[in-house]
């Protein structure tokens, strides 16, 4: 059973105006709006409020809104890792996962967002007996460091650099809550659909990524292999990981800018919404997948709404297609 969670923050970017919120806030209410509860057969499980949008650097934390994300990060958890204990069989008595352990059968859709949401779900998972994973579909990487730290003191943002955060790389105060640094193990998360951009060799460190531990299949792979290929070697990989499941993570800028343009970076050499579909439904149809959220898509950049009937059709052929809907 799927449990639709509205987490409309938007806390993670930065304003794209002067004295303007950014509108990923209204994501949810969009995709509701095409009936994607409906769509999925879904129950309907309310929805977690940000607190207020500050603009304006953090120097303590060196993120935008950064006290906003750490306390919003665990109330999202919280709420996630109640939808996660409902109808939960016992937990297995080994690290090692089996064919038939499914750790709940009711499965977490969360309605975003910007990437920053991403550590709401992966702490409530940390919190959990087991280990976990995540398979993060992205056009960008979310990960690598700035190369110049002083130029953006307290100005970084969540939403770009989400899969650092979770991984452990950040202040204790978004990355170590509750002591629990990282939340996910870079070795087990497989990353789907990177592209490079030349201006992303002058302001991040991108060999960092490219280094990591994380099993990656950027949009060269896919170009040369098909998104299938990158969708099956990131659920292989995720599988035969030591762990007890993972959470898919959706940035709507995976999609090309000519399919997708309601993003605040549009995607220039990006999957189609056929990809999408496919990749989604690979690892949704996963018995280790646990819950799914999605983020960045901006109804303010899409006034007659098609951009957002399309992603909310993606995501629900999907899911149907898996058998999870």
């Amino acid at each position: 059973m799927i449990a639709v969670l509205d987490a409309p923050s938007n806390l993670g970017l930065r304003p794209p105006r002067e004295g303007h919120e950014p509108g990923v806030r209204r994501l949810a209410r969009a995709l509701r709006g095409h009936d994607i509860v409906g769509r999925l057969n879904a129950e309907d499980a309310g929805r977690v409020d940000p607190p207020p949008y500050v603009f304006g650097p953090d120097e303590a934390t060196g993120y935008l809104n950064g006290p906003g994300l750490a306390d919003y990060a665990e109330r999202l958890a919280s709420r996630i890792g109640e939808l996660l204990d409902t109808n939960r069989p016992p937990a297995p008595t080994h690290h090692q996962p089996t064919d038939e352990f499914q750790p709940t059968n009711l499965f977490p859709v969360v309605l975003g967002g910007d990437c920053g949401i991403a550590l709401g779900p992966m702490l409530a998972l940390r919190r959990r007996p087991g280990t976990f994973g995540l398979a993060y579909l992205d056009g960008h990487d979310d990960y690598s460091p700035r190369l110049d730290p002083a130029a953006w003191a307290g100005r970084l943002t969540a939403g770009g650099l989400a899969l650092g955060l979770v991984t452990g790389h950040g202040p204790d105060a978004l990355a170590d809550i509750g002591g629990l640094r990282p939340y996910v193990a870079e070795e087990h998360v497989a990353h789907i659909g990177v592209q490079r951009e030349p201006g992303d060799h002058e302001i991040a460190d991108v060999a960092a990524f490219d280094t990591s531990r994380i099993r990656r299949y950027p949009i060269e792979y896919v170009r040369e292999h098909g998104a299938d290929a990158a969708a099956e070697g990131a659920r292989a990989h995720l599988e035969a990981a030591p762990i007890d499941g993972f959470w898919i993570h959706l940035d709507a800028d995976i999609l090309d800018q000519s399919v997708m343009p309601a993003v605040d970076s549009p995607n220039p050499d990006g999957l189609s919404f056929e990809e999408l579909t496919s990749v989604l439904t690979t690892l949704v149809a996963s018995p280790r997948a646990l819950g799914f959220h999605v983020g960045i898509y901006d109804p303010e950049r899409d006034p007659d709404g098609m951009a957002g009937a399309a992603l909310t059709d993606t995501i629900a052929t999907a899911f149907r297609a898996s058998g999870v809907a």
